[in-house]
């Protein structure tokens, strides 16, 4: 089982921002001033129970994140291309060096995102094409 002390600090970042960012851009795949308070209390919840009762180890570790790795001045492409890369990183680097842990954190990445995008209606087809951005970034 993999924890936190076996990853570098820059690939630790890779794995955060992976499930932060996966949530932020379902949250701005629909910038709705009221629906971004519902998605983002939706992520801090996905991420509270997360850190009680992950799947392992490694996903309770990841689910301590505080920060989305983007600031209130990113933009959505920024969002997007960043947190794919991230994505795209952090699957590179659980296949490598904890291969056990990939399909949980492809789990946990894709329960996240839908969770934050089933938190407020409307947006339905901009939160399905990031949907599916996450889905391909995470070889899903």
């Amino acid at each position: 089982m993999a924890t936190k002390t076996e990853f570098t600090q820059d690939e630790w970042e890779a794995l955060q921002k992976g499930v932060t960012g996966a949530g932020f851009l379902m949250a701005v795949s629909d910038r709705s001033f009221f629906d971004s308070f519902k998605e983002a209390g939706a992520l801090a919840r996905h991420l509270s129970e997360a850190r009680k009762s992950g799947s392992s180890e490694l996903i309770r570790e990841l689910a301590e994140a505080r920060a989305t790795g983007f600031g209130l001045t990113s933009s959505s492409a920024e969002i997007e291309s960043e947190t794919l890369e991230a994505l795209r990183e952090a699957m590179q680097v659980l296949e490598e060096k904890a291969p056990e842990e990939a399909d949980p954190y492809r789990s946990f990445v894709l329960e996240v995102a839908e969770s934050v995008g089933n938190a407020a209606a409307g947006g339905e087809a901009a939160e399905s094409e990031s949907l599916e951005k996450i889905r391909s970034a995470l070889g899903a």
